[in-house]
């Protein structure tokens, strides 16, 4: 006000006994309004200009700019500064002299804003520290008012640890680091994290000297992976990945460590500039396997929960951190090749027989077919040779049918041994894989855990009965079931075939006989051993024509004899012509 006080001066001119007698006839009105005028600042509308805080409430800052009146302007363009208070210098923009009611009209808000870029730049080239009022959320991060200017603050940049509760943070005013300006669009980027990094800087420093391998240091948890838990040791960040966290398998770290839990960890590793650190938890605790039962031992039945599964085995959880491995080949006495999942599933809670136990090596190899007698060690008593039994097909080879008798319980039927009568080229076109085959057990092979078994030797071998029914010579009629290159096969009665070779199916007509046929064929050939039964169509009727040339050669060359001879001999026959002419019957029979 001293500025005030040092312009108002008293006019040379004045009448004052005219003023103390209520007429100043001689002054006029803008006389007076001039020389009150002059004792007041110049103000312009739409310039910036520098005012003293007069008061400041929740709703207002009053403003003395100099003017014959103050100006008003909302706290709410102060919003950024909370430690406003009155006496403080403050830039306001004079947007109306006088509104309707006569009241000066200024903005802080639009002063700010016609020199923020400058202060902007100005901040960002000296690196300066400036104050900014958080206004609201936005998509990836905070809206901070800085010198009225609205700028972003991403989530990453307001701390240095991660940011799970936005809100709480609208509404405050902090301190900040501008790190981005686009001039193009007018966009500023600031950072409060970038604050506390560089008080963490010498922090960090001197811990990352310090640190030793083995050397245990508490640490609070800052964040949660599916792969581990970054520990926060005071400035500096460790992994520890998520087999390092407890000496059994852990399938969520959630389940280990909770968020912003203090923890004590162990360095286990670091690079030559310490700039990854491998922490481990588990390692503070001793090793399960140091606290294993001096008295478990190989053969002992144990209890556990399988907590991995492959194609190869299963590993089995006996105790914390304590696991042991069931191969696939000891869950059946089975000998196919199956996958471990056919046995067992994550999760699964189980017996099982210690087989192999190395605490050296910390390695335990379990079995849980040992729970169940060995079908082989009394393979005689069950399945005794000449015993029947309903067998399931497990596959085929070229060679004969596999199948199961039971679990562990293997046998082989030899394609030989399948039918007596049917000439089998496949086993699939006996049977089918999964399907029920009555069996006999030929023989025992103990050693190498197989059966030889045998489907027709449940029946009786009819070839015995085929000896005296299928002669050589004997016709029967057949049907011809298949063509080959080399001849046909033909099936007969009793479900019994036989095989004719091209040259003994030619018909009588000259054609060939077809699939499908039915003829009448004549053995020629029958061999019990190999059961084989050679036939032929065409000697069905070759034979018979055969005969008849025979036949019809012999009985006009014996006629003409007879006439010759009857010629030269007396009409009465003796007994001795009887003789002679048997004689000369059997020479001529002789000569052909």
């Amino acid at each position: 006000m001293s500025d005030l006080t040092n312009k108002v001066q008293p006019l040379d001119d004045f009448n004052w006994e005219e003023f103390e007698n209520g007429t100043v006839a001689s002054v006029s009105k803008e006389e007076l309004d001039k020389a009150y005028n002059e004792t007041l600042n110049k103000v312009s509308e739409h310039q910036v200009v520098d005012g003293t805080v007069i008061s400041v409430d929740k709703k207002e800052v009053i403003v003395n700019i100099g003017y014959k009146s103050d100006g008003i302007i909302p706290a709410s363009e102060f919003r950024y500064n909370p430690e406003l208070k009155a006496g403080d210098i403050v830039e306001v923009y004079v947007e109306n002299q006088e509104d309707k009611k006569g009241q000066l009209i200024l903005s802080h808000k639009k002063a700010r804003l016609s020199k923020s870029w400058e202060r902007v730049n100005a901040a960002l080239d000296n690196e300066e520290i400036i104050q900014g009022y958080i206004k609201c959320r936005t998509k990836g991060g905070m809206i901070v008012d800085v010198f009225g200017i609205e700028a972003f603050l991403p989530g990453s940049q307001i701390d240095v640890h991660p940011i799970r509760d936005y809100d709480q943070f609208v509404g405050k005013t902090m301190e900040f680091k501008i790190v981005k300006i686009n001039q193009e669009f007018r966009n500023v980027v600031v950072s409060h994290k970038a604050l506390i990094e560089a008080e963490l800087e010498a922090q960090k420093k001197e811990i990352i000297s310090k640190l030793e391998k083995g050397q245990i240091l508490e640490g609070t948890v800052k964040n949660i992976t599916s792969y581990g838990v970054f520990v926060d040791l005071g400035g500096v960040d460790g992994l520890v990945h998520i087999t390092d966290l407890s000496w059994g398998r852990v399938d969520d770290p959630h389940k280990v460590v909770d968020l912003d839990q203090k923890i004590n960890v162990v360095i286990l590793d670091f690079d030559d500039e310490k700039k990854r650190i491998a922490l481990g938890l588990k390692q503070l605790t001793p090793h399960p396997w140091d606290a294993l039962s001096s008295e478990l031992k190989v053969g002992d039945h144990v209890n556990g929960k399988v907590v991995v599964i492959a194609d190869y085995g299963a590993f089995v959880e006996i105790q914390p951190g304590v696991e042991g491995l069931i191969h696939v080949s000891e869950m059946s006495w089975s000998q196919h090749l199956r996958s471990a999942q056919e046995f067992l599933k994550v999760g699964d809670e189980i017996e099982a027989v210690i087989l192999t136990l190395d605490r050296d090596e910390r390695k335990m190899s379990l079995g849980i077919k040992q729970l169940k007698e060995d079908p082989w060690e009394a393979i005689e008593v069950k399945y005794p040779v000449d015993s029947k039994h309903t067998a399931k097909v497990r596959n085929f080879t070229n060679f004969g049918v596999f199948v199961e008798l039971e679990e562990g319980v293997d046998g082989l039927i030899h394609i030989s041994d399948l039918s007596w009568t049917k000439k089998v080229k496949h086993p699939s076109e006996f049977t089918q894989v999964g399907a029920p085959i009555e069996v006999v057990v030929l023989d025992i092979d103990k050693e190498n855990r197989r059966l030889s078994l045998g489907h027709k030797q449940l029946e009786e071998n009819p070839w015995d009965v085929f000896e005296g029914t299928y002669t050589v010579g004997s016709i029967h009629q057949g049907k011809i079931t298949e063509l080959l290159e080399k001849g046909a096969v033909v099936s007969l009665e009793k479900g019994v075939e036989g095989f004719a070779t091209p040259k003994h199916l030619v018909k009588e007509d000259g054609t060939q006989a077809a699939l499908g046929e039915e003829l009448p064929f004549k053995v020629i050939e029958f061999n019990k051993d190999s059961k084989r039964i050679i036939l032929s169509h065409s000697r069905t009727f070759e034979d018979v024509q055969r005969e008849e040339r025979k036949a019809a050669n012999k009985k006009p060359r014996a006629k003409k004899e007879d006439a010759v001879k009857i010629e030269n001999q007396p009409a009465a026959t003796t007994l001795g012509d009887i003789d002679v002419l048997a004689q000369l019957k059997a020479q001529m029979e002789k000569g052909e």
